[in-house]
C-alpha cells in the first residue's frame, strides 16, 4: 500500500506543530518527533535518513515518557521504527539487534502493541541474514502472540505469506 504525499505532508505539519507548541518536552523532542519523521522518511524510501533521524531518540528509548502513567507506552517506538528502517536498508543483523531489544524488554511494555510486533521483526531480520531456522522460530512466536487476532488483519496475512515463502 502506497501512502499519499498528502499524508506525509500532514504528518510533517503535525510534527512542526508539536515542535512549536512543546519545545521543551523530552518525549516529543526525542521520541514522537523522530518517529514521525522517520516513518515519513521510510515512506519516501530513505531508510538511511530514518536511521539518522532516530539517533536522537537512542539515549531516551528505555526511559519512561511523561505520557506514561502505568507503563512505557511510546518510548519503544523509536526502536521498532529503527528496526524497520534497518530492514528496509537490508541490514538484517542491525535490524535483529533492534527487535531483540524489544524482546529483551517485553516486561516493561505492558499493553503496548510494540511487544507483539517484535517477533515478526526478528523473523524478517533472520530471513535477511539467511538463518531460516531462527526465522521459523520467530515466525512461530509471532503466530502464537497473534493466535486470537482477526483473520483479516493485514500484518498477520503478510506474516503468513512471508512464512510460506520461507519454506
Amino acid at each position: 500500500m502506497k501512502i499519499s504525499a498528502g499524508v506525509d505532508r500532514q504528518a510533517e505539519t503535525l510534527a512542526l506543530d508539536l515542535e512549536r507548541k512543546y519545545p521543551e518536552d523530552t518525549s516529543i523532542r526525542f521520541s514522537y518527533l523522530p518517529v514521525i519523521r522517520a516513518i515519513v522518511a521510510l515512506r519516501g524510501s530513505d531508510p538511511a535518513k530514518a536511521i539518522e533521524i532516530l539517533e536522537a531518540a537512542s539515549p531516551y528509548e528505555l526511559g519512561t515518557p511523561r505520557s506514561a502513567c502505568t507503563g512505557y507506552f511510546g518510548s519503544l517506538y523509536p526502536i521498532l521504527i529503527r528496526g524497520e528502517a534497518y530492514l528496509a536498508a537490508r541490514k538484517g543483523s542491525e535490524a535483529a539487534r533492534e527487535f531483540q531489544k524489544l524482546v529483551d524488554h517485553r516486561g516493561i511494555m505492558i499493553g503496548d502493541p510494540v511487544s507483539s510486533l517484535a517477533p515478526y521483526g526478528l523473523a524478517r531480520s533472520y530471513v535477511l541474514m539467511g538463518d531460516a531456522a531462527k526465522a521459523r522460530e520467530q515466525f512461530k512466536q509471532a503466530f502464537a502472540t497473534w493466535k486470537d487476532a482477526d483473520l483479516d488483519l493485514p500484518i498477520l496475512n503478510k506474516a503468513k505469506a512471508d512464512y510460506a515463502s520461507l519454506r
